[in-house]
């Protein structure tokens, strides 16, 4: 593919729905950050704390009460719509039957010789092993390397953090190495495994392999 340049003033591939996707947890649909989603984000995460704390980065100075209020969210939606705007990630909400159940984000994007970003995601604890986590991910993969024009995506996973590895290898990403002591997570500098995908191995796409292998289907 030749070098990618975005179009003049706006972020190639954003904003964007993606979806919907039938798996065994329902039928789910991407959509970008709303200011409104400030209630149910805020529920979903205080309920899901012990489900979602041990994986996410330490924050000084805040709490998870405070991080997950419903005063934290305005600020965050703010600082990603900005960030997406800027060409520098592609965030997403994740929505299942109609609610919303996580989120999925490329982050850090580069352009120029290197045009990659990570990817990172939560979902709701009563959704894990139900097809959203891997579903969201492949969506928003093959997103990233059509119309936002990237090459490479990478994702750091704890090697504890089973259910996340397993969502990823289901996928095809590759385990590259282990970067140590990478993450401050939980008040201790966390060891995390380095995985990643290029443009060149996704084929007819990742969202058509898990339809391929019954694992998702197209409405």
């Amino acid at each position: 593919m030749a070098d990618f340049r975005p179009p003049e003033g706006r972020h190639p591939g954003w904003p964007a729905r993606l979806g919907p996707l039938v798996v065994a947890g329902g039928t789910l649909e991407l959509r970008p950050p709303r200011l409104r989603d400030a209630s149910a984000w805020s529920s979903t995460r205080q309920r899901d704390r012990a489900h979602l704390e041990r994986w996410e980065p330490s924050s000084y100075g805040q709490g998870w009460e405070e991080r997950n209020s419903l005063l934290a969210w305005p600020p965050q939606w703010a600082a990603l719509r900005s960030l997406a705007r800027r060409g520098l990630a592609l965030p997403f909400m994740i929505v299942v039957d109609g609610r919303l159940a996580g989120q999925v984000t490329v982050g850090n994007i580069q352009r120029g010789a290197l045009r990659s970003g990570w990817v990172g995601y939560w979902v709701a604890s009563e959704l894990t092993g139900g097809g959203v986590a891997t579903a969201a991910v492949a969506l928003v993969a093959d997103h990233s390397f059509g119309p936002a024009g990237l090459h490479r995506l990478e994702a750091t996973v704890r090697p504890e953090n089973e259910p996340s590895l397993r969502v990823l290898d289901k996928l095809g990403f590759r385990r590259e190495g282990l970067y140590e002591r990478y993450l401050d997570v939980g008040g201790a500098w966390r060891d995390h495994l380095s995985l990643a995908f290029t443009e060149e191995e996704v084929g007819a796409g990742m969202v058509a392999r898990l339809v391929r292998r019954g694992l998702a289907r197209i409405p």
